[in-house]
């Protein structure tokens, strides 16, 4: 008997070690695999906030069509009208230092030299005038059928102010073909395509005034900062009797169609219609530096350009303003990098997810015998390379890797973690609910009542008086 009592125990013992040891390898396994889920895991959350998209080049052109960009075309000078504008108002024997006075406010660029030395606060001169500065940049600047004539695209004429809409920018109103910024809303576009099966496209027109001529994506538009991508886009100042031949190239960029799922600064781009700004209803670089130019200036001289777009009337800057404005020239129009010490405007601004490469191939300049000048600009060969944002990891991605990480390590999948809710947190509620009305009594003896029993009585019990 001792000796099979003396068995059965160290049965019992054996199998209490094996389940604590076989418990203990599955909650250390357990634990390993929740671990190893969770860093593959935030691995692949890493990898979807930082690198979602990739960027590459596509060589497969021959079905493409080449959009050829918008050409802008900006008012720089007129003298003649500068003359006879200060006669009629100061008459002939004016201060001819308000001549460039009035050309400083006319075609502002940030620096005025004249209108800060001649219209101080405490000596101006009689003729200076303190409000109202659109008013007479206006008196100078000329209509688009005054600047500009003969227009054609391909050898084929069409009517210049048609389709050159005048556009609001820093620089007063410029006149552009195919932009979306102008200021009409819907404006008429005329089609600038070249592929394969048409010739390359070349826009030419001439201009009877100074002006400088840009070439601009659509949702783009010419600024006064001094940056090198900006001159690029940019002609020179353009005088009369000249020839001016610009051959181009343009690489487009095309877009996932899931990028639009991606957050802006994930995708490190914004659409056109992703639009934060003020000044301009739709967003590019361009339109976002002005914004942030806006705002330097806003909070610097407590006033803004008064050609700036989109900018109420009190908010426009007089004659202090632009003086204002030009001591603080350099921290204004001269962008830099977030980490640079230099003085300047640093501006926290993405580019346009649609925004084409446009290069400069070569410039050429030719004197002619007439009284205008005459512009012309081309595409110097179609592409044979495009631009591509691909979306390598997007929301759905990041969803199935994640799914697939629980099941390999942790078999589990959104049924489990749905039953694990129901047990800890929905269950409990439902079961004390079920028992609100739950009577002792009738758990234990069901429907009886104390009536029901029948109980005898014994007479031998003798109660005794206290």
């Amino acid at each position: 008997m001792g000796h099979s009592f003396s068995f059965g125990f160290k049965t019992r013992t054996v199998t209490n070690v094996i389940d604590f040891d076989f418990r203990l390898f599955w909650l250390c396994f357990v634990i390993l695999s929740w671990y190893g889920s969770s860093l593959l895991i935030e691995a692949q959350y890493r990898a979807f906030q930082n690198n979602p998209i990739s960027f590459v080049v596509e060589t497969t052109y021959k079905d493409w069509n080449t959009r050829f960009p918008s050409i802008a075309v900006c008012e720089n000078d007129n003298s003649i009208r500068i003359e006879n504008v200060s006669d009629s108002l100061w008459g002939p024997d004016h201060d001819f230092n308000m001549e460039e006075v009035l050309k400083e406010i006319s075609y502002f660029k940030g620096v005025t030299y004249y209108t800060s030395e001649y219209c101080r606060e405490d000596d101006p001169l009689e003729e200076c005038f303190t409000n109202n500065l659109t008013y007479y940049a206006g008196l100078l600047r000329s209509s688009c059928r005054e600047v500009m004539s003969n227009c054609s695209w391909n050898n084929k004429s069409f009517d210049c102010c048609t389709y050159f809409r005048p556009m609001e920018t820093e620089f007063g109103t410029c006149f552009v073909i195919n932009s979306i910024q102008s200021r009409e809303k819907n404006p008429p576009k005329y089609e600038m395509t070249s592929n394969r099966t048409s010739r390359l496209g070349m826009i030419k027109f001439h201009v009877t005034i100074p002006v400088k001529v840009y070439t601009l994506n659509e949702e783009e538009m010419e600024e006064k900062s001094k940056n090198k991508k900006n001159s690029c886009k940019r002609i020179k100042a353009i005088l009369s009797g000249y020839v001016f031949r610009r051959l181009i190239t343009v690489r487009n960029i095309e877009n996932d169609a899931d990028a639009r799922f991606i957050s802006p600064e994930k995708r490190k781009c914004r659409y056109i219609d992703e639009n934060n700004l003020q000044v301009y209803p739709y967003y590019s670089y361009t339109a976002c530096t002005v914004q942030c130019r806006k705002d330097a200036q806003m909070r610097l001289c407590n006033c803004s350009n008064f050609f700036m777009p989109n900018t109420p009337e009190e908010e426009k800057c007089n004659t202090s303003g632009v003086i204002c404005m030009n001591y603080h020239a350099d921290d204004i129009t001269v962008l830099k990098a977030s980490w640079s010490n230099q003085k300047g405007l640093y501006c926290d601004c993405l580019p346009s997810c649609t925004e084409a490469e446009i290069s400069v191939v070569k410039d050429i300049k030719e004197p002619n015998v007439f009284k205008y000048s005459t512009v012309q600009i081309e595409l110097s060969s179609l592409p044979s390379e495009m631009y591509r944002r691909n979306v390598v990891r997007g929301v759905l991605d990041l969803v199935v890797s994640t799914g697939g990480t629980g099941g390999l390590f942790l078999g589990a999948s959104i049924l489990s973690f749905v039953e694990l809710l129901y047990i800890l947190l929905i269950r409990p509620f439902c079961d004390v609910y079920k028992q609100r009305h739950d009577d002792p009594w009738h758990r234990k003896f069901g429907t009886r009542q104390i009536q029901d029993n029948h109980f005898a009585l014994n007479r031998n019990i003798a109660l005794k008086k206290p």
